[in-house]
């Protein structure tokens, strides 16, 4: 029957029937609770915010990463509703007028949500601000980017658990926190709730599947064989679609291509005006453009329901990645292609990139000194400009040694110590010890990127079994379920050692949890080793395994 929550989501937002994910995170959070929401792209997480906000006493603050993204949210609550003074974004592009009005607004009651980016948060002035309003409700719009393992990381995210709680003012209680995510491996959703310094959350995970898309490898070995299929699967294909690519010159190469042939294709990266890009990304969502080619810059805020196809011309950098840019395709439900165009030396483009942004011992040593030297918060800027690091070293290094309790990010930012200098050697080794343990869990990663695409095992089943959801093939909507060969890696229930979902342990690697089997051999997640694939004959004669209880 019909509930006050069913009536309110009628008719405020028009939604005629809410999903059991969406109540039960909506419960969470009008009981105190903090929630972390891990839903598909299209199945209502921001209805979840707004029906909460509507209920709570004080304003809900939404943090979202693109202006683009929250001037949408703003848009949407205004049309939903009726009431042009709900819904107030902060952003750099306001005035100092248009932001004084949007904080009365908040402050009279008017308005009931106000949307900004992390960096908004790092003003002390606007953290007063919103202070003073007592907001009910801290939300995290996109919460993968305050993680290290998500593939969209950014490092103004990071300070978001210390706002948090600058924004609980004399509260005995932290501000409530509302986590809201497309796509979250475990190790995702453990960092998110660690980052936002969660408290005991509700965590609910929707279903990941989308039975609407094709999933499909074509495997290589030549460039030139890799490159040509592609073009002409691009040119084979019907409707508006999406090529991935690992460089901005790939995009720019393969867009020029493209149009050679008579495709109206355009690309996208990080390195275009951006202009250029927003022009770009208005053309293809209007249908003015029929194919984007793409580095991953091009996604967050794309709102597109009738993506027909989305092909990979490399391995993305993790399957988080990967699920998150195929998800781009078929929102509207009707069938779309989804094709990996592979060759087994792309992945060492990927190893390079995630060993990149690695630190060693003696920069988070270094970083450690003058933090711990310094003895109060100092700006990450400074840090730079003194030690002669690059930006993202210094925020991987600060991240090591906020993993190793040696220091906290500030409100606005800045790195505090937690420790004093004699303790600093033990805070590098801590710190270092971290970083092989993401190291090696990044390695783990793009390991799982070659399972998914050399498997003969269904990719469908593979791809879910890395976010914890249960499926047993054949699906019948990838190519190895139609050729009749996924039936050759299947495993029979009795020979499995342990089932799926069981906490285990092994002498080196520690605590794990068994994700999935094919054939021989299966794949376990460990805390801190990442996934393994190891032989079920091995595990069984050697007894490598032990249930954890």
């Amino acid at each position: 029957m019909p509930d006050a929550l069913d009536d309110l989501a009628r008719d405020a937002l028009g939604i005629d029937a809410l999903r059991p994910e969406q109540r039960t995170a909506i419960d969470a959070v009008l009981a105190g609770r903090d929630a972390l929401a891990v839903m598909a792209t299209g199945s209502g997480k921001s209805a979840i915010y707004q029906l909460a906000g509507l209920q709570l006493d004080g304003p809900t603050v939404v943090v979202s990463p693109l202006i683009a993204l929250q001037q949408d949210q703003v848009a949407g609550l205004h049309a939903a509703t009726g009431d042009e003074d709900l819904a107030v974004a902060l952003n750099s592009q306001m005035g100092r007028r248009a932001r004084r009005d949007a904080l009365d607004g908040l402050g009279a009651g008017r308005a009931r949500f106000v949307l900004l980016s992390p960096e908004q948060l790092a003003n002390p002035d606007v953290l007063a601000d919103l202070e003073e309003v007592r907001p009910a409700l801290l939300v995290v719009d996109e919460a993968h980017c305050i993680s290290e393992w998500g593939h969209d990381f950014r490092p103004d995210y990071l300070r978001l658990g210390a706002a948090r709680h600058a924004l609980s003012g004399d509260g005995a209680r932290p501000l409530p926190a509302l986590a809201l995510t497309a796509t979250a491996a475990p190790p995702v959703r453990d960092e998110i709730i660690s980052r936002l310094r969660m408290d005991d959350p509700e965590i609910v995970v929707g279903e990941f599947d989308r039975p609407e898309l094709w999933l499909e490898v074509r495997r290589f070995e030549e460039e030139p064989a890799k490159d040509a299929a592609l073009l002409e699967a691009v040119e084979e294909l019907e409707g508006d679609g999406l090529v991935y690519v690992a460089t901005r010159r790939a995009a720019e190469e393969t867009a020029a291509t493209l149009r050679d042939r008579g495709v109206d294709a355009r690309h996208y990266h990080g390195g275009m005006p951006a202009q250029e890009r927003e022009e770009v990304l208005d053309a293809f969502v209007a249908g003015d453009i029929r194919v984007v080619v793409a580095t991953i810059a091009f996604g967050m805020g794309v709102d597109k329901p009738d993506v027909r196809f989305v092909l990979h011309h490399a391995p993305s950098s993790s399957l988080d990645a990967y699920l998150q840019e195929v998800g781009r395709a078929g929102r509207d439900g009707e069938p779309a292609t989804v094709v990996l165009f592979y060759r087994p030396q792309d992945l060492g483009l990927r190893r390079f990139q995630a060993g990149a942004g690695q630190v060693d011992a003696d920069q988070i040593e270094r970083v450690a000194a003058v933090v711990t030297a310094y003895g109060d918060a100092l700006d990450p800027a400074r840090l730079a400009d003194e030690l002669d690091l690059t930006a993202s070293k210094v925020t991987t290094a600060v991240s090591r040694l906020e993993d190793a309790g040696a220091v906290e990010l500030t409100p606005d930012g800045r790195v505090a110590p937690l420790r004093g200098p004699e303790d600093l050697e033990d805070a590098v080794q801590e710190a270092e010890q971290a970083g092989e343990h993401r190291h090696a869990y990044e390695e783990s990663r793009i390991a799982m990127v070659r399972t998914y695409a050399e498997t003969r095992d269904c990719r469908r089943e593979v791809l879910l079994s890395y976010f914890g959801e249960a499926f047993s093939g054949p699906c019948g909507a990838c190519d190895n379920c139609a050729a009749g060969r996924s039936g050759d890696e299947a495993a029979e229930e009795d020979d499995r050692p342990f089932p799926v979902g069981t906490a285990v342990r092994h002498a080196d690697w520690g605590p794990g949890v068994v994700q999935r089997y094919g054939g021989e051999r299966m794949t376990v997640l460990f805390e801190d080793a990442g996934y393994r694939t190891l032989g079920v004959d091995l595990v069984v004669d050697r007894e490598l395994l032990v249930a954890d209880d």
